[in-house]
């Protein structure tokens, strides 16, 4: 749980406006809030879910906060709220042992929204309301719906009581049924402006090297503050250390990586995976174009103009392979020798 001040996210307020500006009464019963990853999709869903459930709307349009529903939506416990998202072994399960994680791996798979949880909701979308107002239930990574469970949620949303509302936001729209997308109002969100998203990191803590993560997490400033919530900027920081100046050995490289993923933040292989790829990506940009999209806020490293950029983009596009087994791999340090030998072998000075 992120511990920012997520209420005033002045980015959003033009969504809002188009959303509510012709009050409660005409908000759709199900919409469906896309966009990127990090630019505050699931903080607006929350807020709108409170504000659909507040028994004290402000003459803002925002939820009271001190009111009963208010305060059982706080505490978790509100009875005519319920949220659905992907069941699985999931990143952050504090305190659980690899036997157990490996058992409930086992068990379940991993980050799927099942036919279950849907159907769960028929008890409760059409049965009367605790508090005689609205029904809220808000899906988070409505992607993650294996077709069962979307086919299932398309019969909930045909005919829906006039008190209950639907909430799904989605970072892949792609992956959605065209169908669960035609039954809903699309609401798209964008990246803010950096000086809207630099100014909300400064107040969350973030002042120095803002605008170096920023432009890192793709202007999704709430990637960023979740970067400093798990711990993970310093581990960022090592990591394009290593790759601004690495060892030519990749077995030295590889042991340098498995450090970092030994630390007490939550910075993971898809991370250091994720993070080696971007850096080949701007190597071939900058190669190509002078330009970089990920690092301009760290140094550069020399020799760039000697490397070949199609040798770039394709080590980039076959680290793909290692992405896929990144979460679970078999052999950790062997995966990074791995790792480490692609990437070196992409910097190789042009013949």
């Amino acid at each position: 749980m992120q511990h920012f001040d997520l209420k005033q996210l002045q980015w959003n307020e033009a969504i809002k406006e188009q959303l509510l500006g012709q009050g409660l009464d005409r908000l759709p019963h199900a919409v469906l809030l896309v966009g990127p990853a990090g630019v505050g999709k699931t903080a607006f869903s929350e807020q709108l879910a409170a504000l659909l459930l507040c028994e004290s709307i402000t003459q803002e349009l925002t939820a009271c906060g001190e009111c009963q529903a208010c305060r059982w939506l706080d505490a978790g416990n509100h009875p005519d709220f319920r949220r659905v998202a992907p069941e699985g072994d999931d990143d952050a399960e504090e305190g659980v042992s690899e036997k157990k994680a490996a058992e409930k791996t086992k068990k379940r798979s991993a980050n799927i929204i099942k036919i279950d949880q849907i159907r769960e909701l028929e008890g409760f979308v059409f049965t009367g309301s605790h508090r005689n107002g609205n029904r809220v239930v808000l899906i988070t990574e409505a992607e993650a719906m294996n077709p069962a469970s979307a086919n299932a949620l398309l019969k909930i949303l045909e005919e829906p009581p006039a008190s209950v509302y639907f909430i799904l936001v989605s970072s892949k729209t792609k992956s959605l049924l065209p169908t669960i997308r035609s039954r809903c109002r699309v609401i798209p969100f964008g990246a803010p402006n950096a000086d809207a998203a630099t100014a909300w990191l400064a107040s969350a803590g973030l002042e120095k090297q803002a605008a170096r993560y920023l432009q890192l997490a793709g202007g999704a400033p709430m990637r960023v503050a979740q970067w400093k919530e798990q711990g993970q900027l310093a581990p960022i920081d090592a990591l394009v250390d290593s790759l601004i100046s690495p060892t030519a050995d990749p077995i030295a490289l590889a042991a340098r990586w498995d450090g970092l993923l030994k630390g007490d933040g939550l910075f993971r292989m898809e991370h250091l995976v994720e993070g080696v790829q971007r850096w080949l990506f701007d190597l071939a940009l900058e190669c190509m174009a002078g330009e970089v999209r990920y690092h301009s806020g760290w140094p550069r490293p020399k020799g760039v103009q000697d490397l070949n950029p199609t040798a770039l983009l394709a080590a980039g596009r076959e680290i793909n392979q290692f992405r896929r087994s990144a979460r679970h791999p078999l052999n950790q340090l062997l995966f990074l020798e791995n790792l480490a030998a692609y990437f070196l072998r992409a910097l190789r000075p042009v013949a």
